[in-house]
C-alpha cells in the first residue's frame, strides 16, 4: 500500500545563506532564518547590557606605577577575568604582565584585585586597546571579587533603561 506523504522537506530546499529571496505570487520577499535571528538579537541584547551596566555602574582603575590610578572603560567581566578598554594614548598592557586593579563602587570606596592581561587588541574605529584580563587566584580579595561578579550577572540579567516614562507629579502639596 502507498501512503501519501504530506510532509515537506524543507531542508532540502532551503539555501546555503540564511537569507534568500521567496517568490509569493508575482512578489519576492526576503525569507529569515528566525532561529539565527533570535540568537544575533540576544547576542546584541547580552552585549548592550554588559556594556551598559560596567561602564556606567562601577568607576574601575588600573595601577601604572610612577603615573597612580589611570581609568579604564569595563568591557565585559566573568568569573575567570574581564575586558576592558584603554585609550589609544595611554598605551597598551604586554601579555603576561601583572597589574593591580580597583573597583569603585563609589567616589572613596573600592575592592582592589590582581589580573595578568591575556590579550591585547588595537581597536582604531574606538580609539581604544581592548585588554583582556584573567583574574590571579589565591590573591586579595578572591571571594569579594567572585560575588561582584556574580552581582553583576544577576543585575544584569533583569536591567531595563529608563525612557522617563514614569513621571512624578503633585509632589510637595
Amino acid at each position: 500500500m502507498n501512503k501519501l506523504n504530506n510532509v515537506i522537506d524543507l531542508k532540502s530546499r532551503r539555501p546555503v545563506s540564511a537569507r534568500h529571496e521567496a517568490v509569493v505570487g508575482n512578489d519576492t520577499a526576503p525569507v529569515v532564518d528566525m532561529t539565527e535571528r533570535r540568537n544575533q538579537i540576544i547576542g546584541e541584547e547580552r552585549r548592550q547590557v554588559r556594556r551598559t551596566i560596567l561602564t556606567e555602574f562601577v568607576g574601575a582603575y588600573i595601577v601604572v606605577p610612577e603615573r597612580g590610578l589611570q581609568k579604564v572603560a569595563l568591557y565585559d567581566i566573568s568569573d575567570n577575568g574581564l575586558g576592558f578598554d584603554l585609550d589609544l594614548a595611554e598605551g597598551a598592557l604586554r601579555v603576561g604582565e601583572e597589574i593591580a586593579m580597583r573597583v569603585y563602587l563609589n567616589h572613596q570606596t573600592y575592592f582592589g584585585f590582581i589580573a595578568r592581561v591575556s590579550n591585547e587588541r588595537q581597536i582604531d574605529e574606538e580609539g581604544v586597546h581592548r585588554h583582556g584580563v584573567s583574574f590571579v587566584k589565591g590573591t586579595v580579595n578572591d571571594e569579594a571579587l567572585h560575588h561582584f561578579v556574580k552581582f553583576i550577572e544577576t543585575v544584569s540579567a533583569s536591567l531595563q533603561t529608563d525612557h522617563g516614562d514614569v513621571m512624578v507629579s503633585g509632589l510637595g502639596r
